[in-house]
Parts: C-alpha cells; sequence; structure tokens
C-alpha cells in the first residue's frame, strides 16, 4: 500500500496508511504527551492531552485515535493546543489530592511529569477533591482511587491483556472509578493480582504495597523473570544493593510485553529474606560451619577426587538445575564429564516431565523448532490438554484467552477440572485421569472415518499411516467413550471443531508427569502428523515448562542421555566432536537419573552427589525415603541461594546467586534465549554459580579458565548448534533448527516420520481401600515446591491454606462441609487439609494445590521413574479421606 505522506510540525514525514498521528510523530521523534496512551492497549482518546491542530481546518483532533491522511498538516505545539493542555492539566490536579510527597509514586508520577513540562504549579481553580478510601486489605495492591484521573489503562490492561474483566468503570459524573463488581475488595473479586494495573497506572492510585519501602527506587535494571517458564522481561527497581520494586519492561518484542502474574510482580521479595546462604560452610563435629571459599573449594576438590579415586566414575553423581543459567549449567555437566568422567547428570527438569519429552523430541528426528506464544493468536483451532495455563504459566494463559476472546479463535480443554480457561472455550472435554491416549486415539479415529486428514501431507513425510489406519479402524468407540468418561457427541463436537484445520496443541504436567505419559504424546504426535498441524513446526507443539530455564538446561546435557545441544548421548558423532573439543573420551552409556541417583545412594553404591540449585528433599516424593538415602552418602555437597531442607543435610554448602545477581541466559519454553546482567551484587560473600564452578574446575586440576560468563557462552556457540546464535549482537536470539528432516530442514534428508502403532490401554483395577482419585494441581501463587515463593513474605501473608476440592456428591457422601478438615491418606503417607465443595467436579475426584504447606502434597505420591512401568506417575494418586473430627 502506498505510504502516507504528511508534515508534523513543519517536518515531511512518511508512514503507512492506518498509522495514527500520535505514533507517526513518536516515530519520527517528536514527543506528544498523553496520559491515557499505552502502545499495548487499544487508544480511545480519554485523557485529551493529545490534542493537535490540524493547520489547514484549524480543527483540535486527538492524535491517538486520529489516522494520519494524505497531505496533512499537524502542529502539536501551538499556542492554543499548550493554552487546551494546560487547562486540562489544571482540571485533573484540582480534582487531585494535594499529597505528592507522600505518595510511593514519586517521580515516576506522569501527571506530575507533565504538569512540571507545561508550567502548571498552582491550578488556580477551587479545590475539586473526591475523596475514595483507602484500601490495602490484601498484601499486594494498595488503592487510593482518590488519585484515579479516569484514563482507563487499568480497566483497559484488564481487559485487554490479561482478559479477567475483574474491574470497571462504576457509578457515573465525579463519583465515576474504576471497581469489581459491587464495589468488593480485590482479594473477593476475580483478581488475580497480576499487577498489571499498577504498572500502567500513571498516577498513584495503583501502587505495589511495600512495607519495606516507599518512594522511586535509586536504579533500574531490565531483566528475565525467575520463575516458570515464559521467560518475562522484568525492570526491576534496587536500593542500596536491595531489590524493591518490579515491573514488566512494557518492550514489544518481548513475551510478556507489559504483564506479568503476581509471582513475577510481587514474589521476588523473596530475595531479601534473612534465609539467603551468604557464607561458604563445612560441616564440622556435626555443625555447619563458616569458613573462606579457599579452604571451601580445596575441600570440595579433595573430597570429589578422593571418592573417584577410590570407588570410580560411577559412585559420583551432579545434579544440576532447571532454575540456574544456561551458562552454569553446560559448566556443571562439563565438569561431571570431563573431570570425573561420568554421565550420572540430571537436573530438576527430570520433575517437569522429561522423559516424556525426550521421546517427542526422538520421534521428530531431533526437531527443536522455536514455538513463539504470539502464534496461539493466529491459530487455526486450540487444543488444551493436561494444563491450566494461568496458575502454572500465566503468560501463556494471556494469550490462549486473547486468542478465544479477542481474535475468537476455536479453543479445546481437556481437564477433568473446570479451569480457568473453560470460560473462554468453544468446548470442554471432562477427561477422566490418565485417559488422554484414549482421547487422542478416539478423535484420530473420528477424523479418519470423516476423511478429514491432511492426504498429501502424509504421502510426502510420514510412514507407516496404512498400519496406523488399521489400529484406529478397530478402535471401539464405545469403549473409548466409557474410558474417557466422554459421551460420544462430545468427542464428535471435538472432531467437527479441528476438522480440516491445523491444531496447535498446549500441552502441560497433566501429561507430561502421568502414568501414561510417553504413551500419551505418541497419540498426540501421530494426530499432529494425521492432520498435517506439524506442517507449520512453529505453531504446532507448545510444552508448558514449569521452570524458567528447564529448557535451557537440557539444552546444555544437564541430563543422562544427552549432550550440550540437545544432541543424543548415543550419537557417535556429536560425541566424538565433543571428545574433540574438550580433549577427553566420553562414555555412550547413559548415567542415573535423579531418581536413579536416590535409589542407588540406598544401595550405597552412590557415595557422592553434587546438587546445584534444587532442593529435593521440598520437590521430589516421598521426603523421609529420600532423607535416609541421603543421610547414606559419604560426601553431599549442596550449592543454593537459600537455607532449606537440604541445605540442612550437606557437608558442604556453597551459596549461589539468584538471576538478580549475576549474568547469564535462559532459555524459555518458547526456544527463546535470553541474556540477562545483574542487578544488585550478592549478599556477603556469596558467588554467582558460575563464577563457584570456574574456580572448582581450576582447583580440581583442569587448565581451563573462565574469567565471565562470556567465555562460557563463546564456548556453547563453538560445540552447540542449536545455540550457535547465543552471541548475537542485540542481545535476544532463539535456538537454531538442527534437524536433517526434510520437513523441518529444506535441504535436509528423505527421511520420514513414522506413525506410532495404536496403543490401547487396559482397564484399571478399582481399588476400594483408596476409592477417590487426587489429582495435584498447581496454584498461580507459588511456583513448583514454594522453596521460593515459600519464603515471599507478601505470599505468606496472604495466607493460602490450600483447601483440597472435592464434588458436592462425594461430600454428601463423607458427611463434610465447607472448611470441614479432613485427613487425605495414599499408600505412600498422608496429610491434612481443609476442604472447599465445587459443584463442576467430577465425583470421585479431588484436587489438591501443590507448593503449599511445605509442599506436603508430595507425601501422596511414590517416587518412581516416570514414564516407567511400575510408576503410577506424579500428578496423581488413589486416595482415601477421612474428616478429622473437632477434639
Amino acid at each position: 500500500m502506498e505510504a502516507i505522506s504528511l508534515s508534523i510540525d513543519g517536518k515531511r514525514v512518511t508512514c503507512p496508511p492506518g498509522t495514527s498521528i500520535l505514533d507517526a510523530a513518536k516515530e519520527n521523534g517528536i514527543r506528544i504527551p498523553t496520559l491515557c496512551h499505552h502502545p499495548h492497549l487499544e487508544p480511545v482518546g480519554a485523557c485529551r492531552l493529545c490534542l493537535v491542530e490540524d493547520v489547514k481546518t484549524g480543527r483540535l483532533l486527538a492524535a491517538c485515535v486520529r489516522l494520519v491522511s494524505q497531505g496533512m498538516a499537524i502542529r502539536t505545539d501551538s499556542p492554543s493546543i499548550t493554552k487546551y493542555r494546560k487547562n486540562i492539566i489544571r482540571l485533573m490536579m484540582a480534582n487531585h489530592p494535594e499529597s505528592c510527597i507522600l505518595c510511593n509514586q514519586g517521580n515516576r508520577c506522569e501527571l506530575r511529569k507533565i504538569a512540571a513540562e507545561l508550567g502548571v504549579g498552582e491550578t488556580g481553580l477551587y479545590p475539586m477533591p473526591h475523596y475514595c478510601g483507602f484500601e490495602e486489605a490484601n498484601p499486594f495492591i494498595i488503592r487510593d482511587l482518590s488519585k484515579c484521573i479516569l484514563c482507563g489503562k487499568c480497566i483497559r490492561a484488564d481487559h485487554e491483556l490479561v482478559v479477567v474483566g475483574a474491574i470497571d468503570y462504576n457509578l457515573r459524573g465525579f463519583r465515576s472509578r474504576p471497581a469489581t463488581a459491587h464495589q468488593a475488595p480485590l482479594e473477593k473479586s476475580s483478581c488475580t493480582f497480576c499487577g498489571t494495573c499498577v504498572s500502567m497506572c500513571p498516577t498513584g492510585a495503583l501502587t505495589a504495597k511495600n512495607p519495606s519501602y516507599v518512594g522511586s527506587p535509586q536504579r533500574e535494571t531490565t531483566t528475565i523473570c525467575g520463575f516458570c517458564g515464559g521467560g518475562c522481561s522484568l525492570v526491576m527497581g534496587s536500593v542500596d544493593e536491595r531489590i524493591v520494586d518490579v515491573n514488566p519492561s512494557h518492550e514489544g518484542h518481548t513475551v510478556n510485553r507489559s504483564t506479568l502474574c503476581v509471582r513475577g510482580h510481587f514474589a521476588h521479595d523473596f530475595l531479601n529474606t534473612s534465609a539467603r546462604l551468604t557464607t561458604p560452610m563445612i560441616r564440622r563435629d556435626g555443625e555447619l560451619t563458616p569458613v573462606r571459599w579457599g579452604e571451601a573449594l580445596e575441600f570440595v576438590a579433595e573430597r570429589l577426587l578422593a571418592i573417584k579415586d577410590r570407588y570410580g566414575p560411577q559412585s559420583l553423581a551432579f545434579l544440576g538445575s532447571s532454575k540456574c543459567s544456561v551458562e552454569e549449567n553446560y559448566l556443571f555437566q562439563k565438569i561431571a564429564r570431563v573431570m570425573i568422567r561420568t554421565n550420572n547428570i540430571d537436573n530438576g527438569g527430570y520433575l517437569l516431565g522429561r522423559p516424556a519429552l525426550s521421546r517427542v523430541h526422538e520421534r521428530l528426528g531431533g526437531c527443536a523448532p522455536p514455538t513463539p506464544l504470539s502464534g496461539l493468536e493466529e491459530a487455526e483451532v486450540i487444543l488444551v490438554m493436561g494444563a491450566n495455563p494461568p496458575e502454572s504459566v500465566p503468560v501463556a494463559g494471556y494469550y490462549l484467552k486473547r486468542a478465544s476472546r479477542i481474535k475468537g479463535i476455536p479453543m479445546i480443554v481437556a481437564d477433568p477440572r473446570r479451569t480457568e480457561l473453560v470460560p473462554f472455550s468453544a468446548l470442554w472435554l471432562p477427561l477422566a485421569p490418565n485417559s488422554d491416549l484414549e482421547f487422542l486415539n478416539g478423535l484420530a479415529a473420528m477424523l479418519l472415518r470423516k476423511e478429514a486428514y491432511d492426504a498429501e501431507f502424509i504421502d510426502r513425510f510420514t510412514e507407516d499411516f496404512d498400519q496406523y489406519c488399521k489400529g484406529l479402524a478397530a478402535l471401539d468407540l464405545d469403549r473409548v467413550s466409557r474410558i474417557t468418561g466422554l459421551g460420544i457427541e462430545k468427542m464428535e463436537k471435538a472432531a467437527e471443531l479441528v476438522e480440516g484445520k491445523r491444531i496447535s496443541f498446549v500441552i502441560g504436567h497433566g501429561i507430561l508427569q502421568q502414568r501414561f505419559g510417553a504413551q500419551a504424546l505418541d497419540a498426540l504426535l501421530n494426530l499432529c502428523l494425521l492432520t498435517g498441524s506439524l506442517a507449520v513446526p512453529e505453531r504446532c507443539l507448545y510444552f508448558l515448562a514449569a521452570e524458567n530455564n528447564a529448557i535451557g538446561a537440557w539444552d546444555m546435557g544437564a541430563a543422562p542421555d544427552f549432550l550440550p545441544g540437545r544432541l543424543p548421548l548415543g550419537d557417535d558423532r556429536s560425541r566424538k566432536e565433543l571428545e574433540r573439543a574438550w580433549q577427553v573420551k566420553l562414555s555412550p552409556d547413559p548415567g542415573l537419573n535423579m531418581i536413579r541417583m536416590i535409589e542407588e545412594a540406598e544401595k550405597g553404591n552412590l557415595k557422592a552427589l553434587y546438587i546445584m540449585g534444587e532442593n529435593p528433599l521440598r520437590s521430589l516424593p516421598q521426603p523421609e525415603r529420600l532423607r535416609k538415602a541421603l543421610e547414606k552418602l559419604e560426601f553431599l555437597l549442596v550449592q543454593d541461594i537459600l537455607s532449606n531442607e537440604t541445605t540442612d543435610l550437606a557437608d558442604v554448602v556453597l551459596p549461589g546467586a539468584p538471576f538478580s545477581e549475576k549474568g547469564g541466559s535462559f532459555t524459555n519454553l518458547e526456544g527463546r534465549i535470553q541474556p540477562f546482567e545483574p542487578v544488585v551484587s550478592p549478599p556477603g560473600d556469596a558467588k554467582p554459580d558460575w563464577e563457584i564452578l570456574a574456580l572448582l574446575y581450576q582447583r580440581m586440576g583442569h587448565r581451563e579458565r573462565y574469567l565471565s560468563h562470556q567465555d562460557i557462552r563463546a564456548e556453547i556457540v563453538r560445540v552447540a548448534p542449536l545455540y550457535s546464535e547465543l552471541e548475537k549482537s542485540d542481545g535476544e536470539s532463539w535456538i537454531k533448527e538442527t534437524s536433517e528432516l526434510r520437513l523441518f530442514n529444506p535441504n535436509g534428508k528423505e527421511e520420514r516420520i513414522l506413525f506410532s502403532p495404536l496403543i490401547s490401554l487396559e482397564d484399571q483395577e478399582f481399588d476400594n481401600t483408596y476409592p477417590l482419585k487426587a489429582i495435584l494441581v498447581s496454584v498461580r501463587y507459588h511456583l513448583g515446591s514454594g522453596t521460593r515463593t515459600g519464603h515471599s513474605d507478601r505470599i505468606k501473608d496472604f495466607a493460602l491454606k490450600g483447601e483440597v476440592e472435592i464434588s458436592l456428591q462425594d461430600a454428601d457422601f463423607l458427611d463434610l462441609k465447607e472448611r470441614d478438615k479432613v485427613r487425605i491418606s495414599s499408600p505412600y503417607g498422608s496429610i491434612s487439609r481443609e476442604v472447599t465443595l465445587k459443584k463442576d467436579l467430577i465425583p470421585g475426584l479431588i484436587f489438591i494445590p501443590t507448593g503449599i504447606n511445605n509442599n506436603d502434597a508430595r507425601q501422596l505420591v511414590g517416587l518412581t521413574q516416570l514414564g516407567e512401568s511400575d510408576s503410577s506417575g506424579w500428578k496423581g494418586c488413589d486416595v482415601r479421606l477421612e474428616k478429622i473430627e473437632d477434639a
């Protein structure tokens, strides 16, 4: 389309059709003041400060909502415009309390800034204050709506970005203010405390509650959130080497743009907890004793090498971290493989379902295409399975809600629980637990019978389709209906919604951690091939990583069967290339995974364990069994940022640093590699984890020296093709597709992707001793086991009780009322919680929040290897409930 040419303040500019005057001016360095505009919100022209003058007609135009036209001539700073703007500011200030000195917004108040620019000090008008109640009952947000200027940014952000609808305009005229339904407190509304409204507010009407500091921070630094796998971009404010403020970066190219969640916005106060580790410690006479770094590192190096010499390399294991950086996990596994000569390496990503993901990686020939979440807003149809993104990865939830509500994309939610996404869905499928495999097979069978498959894609890129069709043709749909708990008509509706469309799958831990997770993913990949959905790989498979660097840790080889670059350990060519680069011989045999490490420690075969950035005593099932296994070790080394259950058992504790106190990079669930630099310095004698590893590497006798995380990054680029763009000069990069399959690489091999043989599960036996099925669910206020969020004062003050959700029918049968206390027992342990009654729950199911009460829910699950035949998975278990009578 032909570009529009116009003049602004006498300057000739060009821009595309559809551009607003405000955006055209901004692109050309001309500033027009505004209070209601934000680049990520729809313009509404509420504040009128952006008024400009059409030179030809003399008309005043709102620059944010008026589009440019050919030959237009605009003045932004004429005397009449300045007069109008001053009067608007005077009226706002007359309706505004005179409390600037006491206001938390301080120098960041946009109203104050514009008033100063226009030279408005006193209004010369009668004060017209409208006093509202000061609300601070919750630990997150303070509302002082006396300072509200009715810009509407908080309401629009709520409706357009996070799509919750907790607030809207209430009342009329001077009394109008943003409020919840019936003016209920935020904590009694649907508000998720994401804080997006706070970061949008131009005045002090909405501020973050911060008992430890009032005012503007001394310094602000952009970094990456250290919680879930969304990888949100943050701006952290600091005062005297202490984090006091967190906001989204508002950058358009980031995954979150102007949004955050309650964890990202408010839970980073855990960084200032008194439980921070600040000095190295060695256990002497049963007590952890502070020592200097040199002594600690020398002691660790001697003990690790001595155990290797005495018992052999397989007597040591290394447990890395899905929370530490790409560079740190690379160096961690390199120490294990080069200095100890062992593949006994894993990281916290095992907890998140990596064994099932490895199956996908294998079937797709190592394909790892970037999958930007923005692609969900361009999808044809979305199928969400075993996932509740608004709780686990909220930024993904925002994309899904916008895709459905704003873009009109049909979404199917397959989950036994009525999640927050169900009201946005075209169809809710309340599947029975562990029946995802049968549902996917049934859906594929229905599409095959409708001949609704992509024949061209199948002929070109796949193999064994005929065998797969035979299995689908023999499938008993009535049996599928019985196992899944879905009526045939529900499944037919699902088939109608996806017919002829490429499906975008959003997969969570409900599948990755379940008993039949790998088999379910096989069925899902078959459906991808059947529908041709993989023809657009960047919009096909979205796996919700629950930790900030779960993908990066796997990519760096912090796994027993993978090398850096997510290359299989058994691949001779890849292994030999690394042998040349590292000048060492690598074993092709996979090492111990996280659970095998525990089992070998129980047997006495594992003698030493190096844990970095993980707290297995709080995150793994059967903690008492785990404690006994760790106590059998001759040497337990823990490197962490917080004193926790695992550091209490350690022989040596090394104090590391969180993301805000070091440099490095994280890889998020999209495959986006994001570098970051320190915001503040580590407390006391704590050090960045990469620096600890680099110093230990030298102490163990290796001549290589890493003087910065950039040195490690440069080596990663050389040895891991997947990360060949890591050192891009403009910062952010993406993992590089390295698959040699023709589907993902135009110059690749002609190899085809095999359809997996159809697998159908046997009927599960009902256990009268444990008649209920418990499903462990995430809550947005805690991440994983809650080690970090459990130290957040704000999260603790919110006083979550973690009530168990139970159906009305089961509650009636067990004679339970709201808030009754029950004991929940499984074959592995028991916990006690209060109950809350839910009318939409399937009878026989209960839902237990994790991360709460020291993550006690893990006691109900068995410590078994995910994906193995004897494992019931970590997402659910059979339980019984008993009412605890008042004493």
